[in-house]
C-alpha cells in the first residue's frame, strides 16, 4: 500500500500487526531523497503516529541500497519546487536567490525535517542494506535503533565538497569525535563492523535476514507499554541534547552554508563542482 498524494509512489506504507513499514521506493536511484520523497516519509510518519494500533515504525529502502542520500542528480531531483511546509523553519525557498533560497530549502527539507522525526513519539528502527550514504546517514540516525545487514556500508563524503558532514549534524553523537573526525577527514566508506564498534548501530544479521529480524526486534518492543517508550525515547533524545546535540546541529548548520556560499563564489557552483557521480567514483574501494 502507498501512501496518499501525488507523491504516494516514492514512499510505500505497510502495516504488520503492530508495526508501521515505512520503504523509501526509489531503488532505480538508490532511494535517493528529493523533496517529494521527504513529504511522502512525512505523510507515512504521520500516518503510523496517529494510528493507536501502531506501536513501533519501521524504515527501510527498497532494492539494493538502504539510501543513497540527497538528489543531487536524478530525473526526479525538484529542488526548484515549492512543497506544503511542515518544519516551518523558514519560508518557502522557490522566490528567493542566493544563500536565501538554499538556507529556506535545507532548513525545511533536511535539517527541519530530521529534527521533526527524531521527535516522533514511537521508537523507530531503520533497517540498513547495502549503501547509506551522506543523507542517508541522517534518515538512519533519526531512528532509534539501527539494524544493518552484514552487506552494508556508510559514509559522509561532503567534505569533498568543501562541505563540514551533511545538514543533520550529529556525527559527534553518533560516533564519538575522533571515529566522527575519521569518517569526515577522510570521505572514505566505513563498514558495518565499523559502525558496531563506533556505537552507531545495533545489530548486525545476514543480508537475508535482515527484514525477518528487524520486525521480530519491532515486535518484541511492542509488547511495552506505548507511553513508557514515548518517555524512553524522550529521556534518551533529552539526555542528547543536554550533552549539546541541538545546539551543536545549529552552529554547523551555519558552516555548512557557509561552505555552500563559499562554494559559488570560487568555483563553478556551491557543491564545489562535485556531482553524484564523481563522488561516487571518488569514494569506490575506499
Amino acid at each position: 500500500m502507498s501512501v496518499n498524494g501525488a507523491s504516494a509512489d516514492v514512499v510505500r506504507y505497510e502495516r504488520r500487526g503492530p508495526v508501521a513499514v515505512v520503504t523509501m521506493n526509489r531503488p532505480d536511484y538508490r532511494n535517493a531523497q528529493n523533496s517529494a520523497m521527504t513529504y511522502a516519509l512525512d505523510d507515512a510518519f504521520a500516518r503510523a503516529v496517529n494510528d493507536a494500533e501502531v506501536k513501533v515504525i519501521v524504515l527501510a529502502g527498497a532494492g539494493k541500497h538502504f539510501s543513497a542520500g540527497h538528489d543531487i542528480g536524478t530525473p526526479g531531483r525538484d529542488v526548484d519546487q515549492s512543497f506544503d511546509r511542515r518544519a516551518v523553519m523558514w519560508w518557502d525557498h522557490t522566490d528567493r536567490a542566493g544563500g536565501d533560497q538554499r538556507f529556506a530549502r535545507e532548513s525545511e527539507v533536511y535539517l527541519g525535517m530530521c529534527r521533526r522525526w527524531r521527535e516522533i513519539p514511537k521508537p523507530m528502527i531503520a533497517s540498513v542494506q547495502g549503501a547509506c550514504i551522506a543523507g542517508g546517514l541522517m534518515l538512519a540516525w533519526v531512528c532509534d535503533l539501527i539494524v544493518a545487514s552484514d552487506d552494508a556500508f556508510f559514509a559522509d563524503p561532503v567534505v569533498r565538497m568543501g562541505i563540514p558532514g551533511v545538514e543533520y549534524f550529529a556525527h559527534p553523537w553518533v560516533l564519538g569525535p575522533r571515529a566522527a573526525k575519521e569518517v569526515l577527514f577522510t570521505g572514505e566508506r566505513f563498514t558495518v563492523q565499523q559502525a558496531k564498534e563506533w556505537g552507531m548501530i545495533n545489530r548486525i544479521v545476514p543480508r537475508a535476514e535482515l527484514e525477518q529480524h528487524t520486525l521480530e526486534l519491532a515486535e518484541k518492543i511492542s509488547g511495552m507499554p506505548p507511553f513508557g517508550l514515548a518517555l524512553a525515547k524522550k529521556a534518551v533524545n533529552q539526555a542528547e541534547d543536554l550533552m549539546g546535540m541541538r545546539s551543536g546541529m545549529d552552529s554547523v548548520f551555519g558552516l555548512h552554508h557557509l561552505a555552500h556560499a563559499h562554494n559559488a563564489e570560487t568555483s563553478e557552483d556551491s557543491l564545489g563542482g562535485q556531482s553524484a557521480r564523481s563522488m561516487r567514483d571518488a569514494n569506490k574501494g575506499g
